[in-house]
């Protein structure tokens, strides 16, 4: 290397150390040769071996900064701080900046907490007064089905059939009843949890809906005054070969399809974290969601059932379908109101709101197994009416047994009861009751006797209990007096165990071979144990008949009783 570059080397590298030294502290330790170690006092960079061995025993102190030891004495956040807002950072932009591409209500939704209690708050709102109408068109064709359900019971107990006309007149009077029993009744308290399940969007669509179904249930109820109704016995749905029931039909299946578009258009909000609310709303939604498979199940129905056959046919084959389906919407109906009962009753199921929700949508998957049949097969041919008995029999039983389990379990703690509650928890357990004996019988079922009638009796019995219940727990959150009282307290007991004594009476005679869908002579009860059970199925009826007057009556006095109260 040339003498001038490495004089120059030298120098700058003098200047280097130069500046090193003045930035030293006074009394900084003293420059040092290369390869010469300092001790431990003279470099504080280094520690002692001593240190050392005590950061192998504490880890943690070592490591601590100067600044740290001044510090100690101050409290520091723990864990339970670490979601609190920092001091200072109120302001900071990557906190309060809305994410780009979401909507500015759910980027920001707030946080509500979380309750896991089966229990949805009634708006308080015009559409309080919506759900009211709905509770009360479905009290008025009870009121309607009572009065038709004396004569049948009457027409096929022994000793009074004489008394009451056969034929046609028992089969019109059962057409009425059936139809004001079970259509209109499980359609007006399907409207009222709807309407309680919906934001205030549409309300006068949902007024349109509960218009209509009451003309509609008018009509079919005036039917039998009117003139020749010739009766078609056809399941699910029996109808009247008459224009105003027919016309009375029409237009209440058009307020239930405007009742089940409103709970699609104007749906309440659900929350992500499916807290005790979320899963009874999810519960309706799907009920909803059943109904509208079911009036599309009506709809294909009617283009593909040709017209040219004869009525008994053809009503059979129309409602098959859509009989089947709609039976997926008052089960899941029945699920939210065994799960809400149990919560007003103090005895809340044994499960999360996760896994009421699963079962919900177990119960629910099988409605979609219901167009794949339609697509398959076509409506008047053998493997239709096959596969949809198989639908409902196995495909509705997926979600119901670990309900009932799961109610059973709760239903076993003793808890202190109120007189508010005591009617509630009353229908719960004669509802249990009442749909599992149904359910059992429906295994039992062989040939076209009454033990057909016994099996969706119980069913039927068992779900309108728990609308009953229901319907006791919302009187006052939609204005009118509570429910309470002995009437109260024995209305679920009578209704059930009438019914129970019906089904069971139904069962014994179908056993010895009585038919069904006859009465008066045309049963031609032969031995003593046929009229054993026939009579045993005329008392039950006939308990029951008082029990449902009973319902009617204590519902009537709440809303008398809330009016004068005004």
């Amino acid at each position: 290397m040339p003498a001038r570059t490495l004089a120059g080397a030298r120098a700058r590298r003098a200047r280097r150390q130069g500046a090193v030294r003045r930035d030293l502290p006074a009394g900084g330790p003293a420059p040092r040769r290369r390869g010469e170690r300092l001790s431990p006092a003279a470099d504080p960079g280094r520690r002692s071996r001593a240190a050392r061995a005590v950061q192998r025993r504490h880890p943690g102190q070592g490591l601590q900064s100067r600044g740290r030891a001044a510090d100690e004495g101050r409290a520091r956040p723990g864990r339970a701080d670490r979601l609190h807002p920092r001091p200072g950072r109120r302001g900071d932009p990557m906190r309060s900046a809305q994410p780009a591409g979401f909507p500015r209500g759910f980027a920001r939704a707030p946080s509500r907490p979380r309750d896991d209690r089966f229990d949805i708050a009634v708006p308080a709102t015009e559409q309080r007064a919506i759900a009211a109408g709905w509770l009360l068109l479905g009290v008025a064709a009870l009121i309607g089905a009572g009065v038709f359900s004396i004569l049948l019971v009457l027409a096929r107990t022994p000793f009074f059939a004489s008394l009451v006309p056969a034929g046609d007149f028992f089969r019109v009077a059962l057409v009425v009843h059936v139809d004001l029993s079970v259509l209109v009744w499980f359609v007006s308290m399907a409207g009222m949890l709807w309407t309680i399940d919906t934001s205030p969007r549409l309300l006068w669509l949902g007024w349109v809906a509960l218009f209509a179904a009451a003309l509609g249930t008018a009509f079919m109820a005036l039917a039998p005054f009117t003139g020749a109704a010739a009766p078609v016995m056809s399941n699910y749905v029996p109808v009247l070969e008459n224009d105003a029931f027919l016309y009375g039909l029409v237009v209440l299946g058009a307020g239930f399809l405007l009742l089940t578009l409103r709970s699609f258009a104007a749906p309440a909000r659900m929350s992500l974290q499916l807290d005790g609310s979320d899963a009874l709303r999810f519960g309706l939604k799907a009920a909803a969601v059943s109904s509208a498979v079911a009036l599309m199940a009506m709809v294909w129905s009617i283009v593909e059932v040709p017209r040219e056959l004869d009525a008994a046919t053809y009503y059979e084959l129309l409602f098959w379908g859509p009989g089947h389906v709609i039976q997926f919407t008052w089960t899941l109906l029945m699920l939210v109101a065994w799960a809400w009962l149990a919560t007003l009753t103090g005895s809340p199921l044994p499960l999360s709101p996760r896994v009421v929700v699963l079962i919900y949508a177990i119960g629910l998957v099988s409605v979609f197994f219901a167009p794949l049949i339609y697509l398959n097969w076509t409506v008047p041919s053998v493997e239709y009416r096959k596969m949809m008995t198989w639908l409902m029999r196995f495909g509705g039983g997926l979600a119901i047994l670990p309900m009932v389990l799961a109610l059973a379990v709760a239903l076993v703690r003793r808890v202190a009861s109120t007189p508010a509650t005591r009617p509630l928890r009353a229908s719960l357990i004669t509802s249990l009751l009442l749909f599992s004996a149904g359910g059992v019988i429906g295994f039992l079922i062989q040939g076209s006797d009454v033990r057909v009638p016994a099996h969706y009796h119980g069913s039927i019995v068992g779900v309108t209990l728990a609308l009953m219940g229901l319907a006791y727990a919302l009187l006052p959150r939609l204005g009118f007096r509570e429910a309470t009282g002995r009437i109260a307290n024995w209305q679920p007991w009578l209704y059930g165990g009438g019914q129970l004594l019906h089904i069971l009476g139904l069962m014994w005679s179908g056993g010895y071979g009585v038919q069904r869908k006859v009465a008066g002579a045309e049963q031609t009860l032969r031995t003593t144990q046929e009229v054993f059970g026939m009579g045993l199925m005329g008392f039950g009826g006939l308990l029951a008949i008082v029990g449902g007057i009973l319902f009617v009556w204590v519902v009537l006095d709440s809303v008398i009783a809330a009016r004068r109260a005004r």
